[in-house]
């Protein structure tokens, strides 16, 4: 079906459509055999709060964006290759409910559906484009995956040390290597992660410890563990605000 649709008119009048939703700020998407899946809006597990994104699902690539107006304009494209994504179930807790984590080796995030079924169809389709582009170049699936980041709202204190309570002046950092909420003082080493970023990163003093002796994997936290522990949060609250994961910390 996917061939039979690559160079149809309605394929690519559906990707120009795509396009001009995001304007003149996003990539060009029409390129030869691509091929537009599905769409729809899933709310984004931000580091402040749930946010409502408009997720657009290829044969070989994730886009999405935020909704800016009667969710029919987007800013803020973002453009996952399939190759990398690895996704987890979530399981249900309070109002987070019916989501999945979608893991790369850049960055990683919990998004969440608005029904049981709509979430099924979501992670069927997306396995099913990992399958037959992995299949097709002969590659293995990644291994390696960016930390999720605890959202704020998790902690009141510093993750390690236990003890730095976080106020307007003693900010809250992101460890890049586990995803840990994290303190300035508990977070002052940098690392190269050369999947994350081209220069040193924000990494908390365990993995900092861990990186140095070689024990990498040590410190990648199981984040779908964590997910099933997560705080009651409103779905409901959401906004059209910059993804927080943006920031620098």
């Amino acid at each position: 079906m996917v061939d039979r649709l690559a160079n149809s008119e309605a394929n690519t009048r559906r990707i120009s459509i795509v396009e001009n939703c995001f304007g003149a700020a996003g990539q060009p998407l029409t390129i030869p055999g691509r091929v537009l899946i599905g769409e729809g809006v899933l709310t984004k597990l931000c580091r402040k709060k749930p946010k409502a994104r408009q997720f657009f699902l290829f044969n070989d690539i994730l886009v999405y964006g935020n909704i800016v107006i009667q969710k029919k304009k987007y800013n803020k494209q973002h453009i996952i290759p399939l190759e990398n994504v690895t996704i987890d179930s979530i399981q249900d807790e309070g109002d987070l409910r019916n989501g999945w984590l979608i893991k790369t080796p850049t960055k990683s995030f919990a998004v969440y559906a608005a029904t049981a079924t709509e979430k099924s169809e979501w992670m069927n389709h997306i396995n099913k484009c990992v399958s037959d582009l992995l299949s097709k170049s002969g590659k293995s699936p990644s291994s390696e995956h960016a930390a999720v980041w605890v959202p704020d709202s998790e902690a009141a204190v510093c993750m390690r040390c236990q003890k730095a309570k976080f106020t307007p002046v003693n900010r809250r950092h992101h460890c890049r290597k586990c995803g840990f909420v994290v303190c300035g003082p508990c977070s002052e080493k940098r690392f190269l992660l050369p999947s994350q970023s081209s220069k040193p990163v924000r990494i908390c003093d365990f993995c900092y410890q861990l990186l140095a002796t070689g024990e990498m994997t040590a410190c990648q936290s199981s984040r779908a563990d964590s997910y099933s522990h997560s705080p009651k949060s409103s779905l409901n609250d959401v906004s059209d605000e910059d993804d927080d994961e943006d920031s620098s910390d």
